[in-house]
């Protein structure tokens, strides 16, 4: 697959999330061709036992003179090339926690033959001896993190391999028609003419389908990497208490003082399986006190920051000249909502207070934080942005790194436009047909240095 070939040690790490008092097994996993006869040297098992592919042991860690247990264990052993990197894999089930395993890592990386191993070398292993594509391999490292059924569901179709097939696919597609105008460069005379409207024809429908790709991955990054919205509006307009509201529990300080929000505060939830995050911010309003000063300037940073925001006004009171101030202070190139609050206590002057022009907002909600009067209008809003009608029919979703490179693919195959349109030789069509056909190589990890092939992986969690 690759002209490199991966590093001959033995690495060893801890494949589980590690808590106190969470978690009662932990794994270590242990790679390479030392990996089984490592374990032999930590442990004791009592009786006869197999040392085969396949097979469970059960024994205890021993410290170096072996007279004293540091666990109780469970030995996976599982030969190469049946196993998750391809050579020969070691799993310890030692307790949970943090001490435990913490032991047991530190008795195998005692010994000199094996080194703890970076971000991602199993998958990166795993790669590199044909186990996964690389988009597999990503995929599993996506369904780690994911953080919604959705986000997992996508991740587990790239597990699968769809990802792999349908860019394979596309670049083969390519491949096709560089081989065929190729064969005309160098056996014009020996060839028939190639069909010109035929190519254009093809490379138009690879177009049509990679852009369809790349429309699913923009709609489906929000599965992945979810909604900010950002709830903003002068003191005590009720940011807080919505924000209770609409995460059901008790995240925010309420009061009746104004400037009780001094820092930002975070909660999420899930709609429509995309994870949306909560922020609340301080009230904007001039002050002199210094910590409600900063709270404010961290408000403004994460108002730039967000993909929605949420503007809250009391709407028993009406809308007011601070409130007209604060939205136009909001930035021009984020979408907004206006949520009328409190709308329990209005009064029939309530509503003469508000301005039409306000009124007449699509993107306006009344509700009360208070009673949940109005809270379904507020969430069928939100789904509207984010929800069903974003992810439905979305069965595969690139990643940054993928779509990047798919965008750039596309670029490439517009710059034969320009061939097109010129009527230039065949030998210029070739040029950007072959760029496209190794950005998609990269894509796909048919085409890849052993750089980028660290860089990919470096970013992946430790023992993954």
């Amino acid at each position: 697959m690759n002209s490199f070939s991966p590093t001959e040690d033995t690495i060893a790490s801890i494949a589980t999330a590690v808590s106190p008092g969470q978690g009662s097994i932990a794994v270590i996993r242990i790679s390479g061709s030392l990996a089984i006869e490592i374990t032999k040297t930590i442990v004791h098992i009592p009786g006869t036992h197999d040392w085969s592919t396949h097979k469970i042991l059960y024994g205890h860690v021993t410290e170096v003179n072996q007279t004293k247990y540091i666990d109780e264990v469970l030995i996976l052993i599982m030969k190469g090339p049946r196993s998750f990197t391809g050579e020969d894999v070691v799993e310890i089930h030692c307790h949970g926690g943090i001490i435990a395993v913490q032991k047991v890592l530190e008795r195998i990386l005692d010994i000199p033959s094996v080194r703890r191993a970076e971000p991602g070398e199993f998958s990166q292993r795993a790669v590199l001896n044909g186990r996964l594509s690389l988009t597999q391999a990503e995929s599993i490292s996506e369904l780690v993190s994911a953080r919604s059924r959705k986000a997992a569901e996508l991740a587990i179709n790239g597990i699968e391999g769809n990802i792999q097939t349908t860019m394979q696919s596309i670049r083969q597609r390519l491949l096709e028609l560089l081989t065929e105008i190729e064969a005309r460069i160098d056996f014009e005379e020996d060839l028939p003419i190639l069909d010109e409207k035929h190519v254009k024809n093809e490379i138009v429908a690879v177009k049509k389908d990679l852009n369809e790709l790349i429309d699913n991955s923009e709609r489906g990054s929000w599965v992945r990497s979810g909604l900010k919205v950002a709830l903003t509006g002068k003191p005590n307009v009720g940011k807080s208490s919505l924000l209770n509201r609409l995460c059901k529990q008790e995240k925010a300080i309420v009061t009746d003082l104004p400037g009780t929000t001094r820092d930002l505060l975070e909660s999420e939830i899930v709609l429509e399986g995309i994870p949306v995050t909560f922020i609340d911010t301080a009230g904007l309003r001039e002050t002199e006190n210094i910590i409600e000063r900063i709270g404010i300037s961290r408000t403004k940073k994460a108002l730039i920051q967000a993909d929605l925001i949420i503007l809250i006004f009391d709407y028993s009171k009406g809308w007011t000249i601070e409130d007209e101030s604060i939205l136009k202070q909001l930035p021009i190139n984020i979408s907004f909502l206006i949520v009328g609050n409190k709308s329990d206590l209005k009064n029939n002057q309530s509503f003469e207070k508000i301005p039409k022009y306000i009124l007449e907002k699509e993107n306006l909600v009344i509700m009360s934080a208070k009673t949940g009067n109005g809270e379904d209008d507020l969430i069928n809003y939100l789904v509207n942005i984010c929800g069903s009608s974003q992810t439905h029919g979305l069965h595969i979703a690139l990643n940054e790194r993928q779509l990047d490179l798919a965008k750039s693919t596309m670029e490439a195959l517009e710059n034969i436009n320009k061939v097109f349109d010129e009527k230039l030789p065949w030998d210029f069509w070739t040029i950007d047909l072959r760029q496209a056909i190794n950005y998609l190589g990269e894509l796909t990890g048919e085409d890849l240095t052993e750089n980028l092939l660290d860089n990919i992986f470096s970013k992946f969690c430790i023992g993954k």
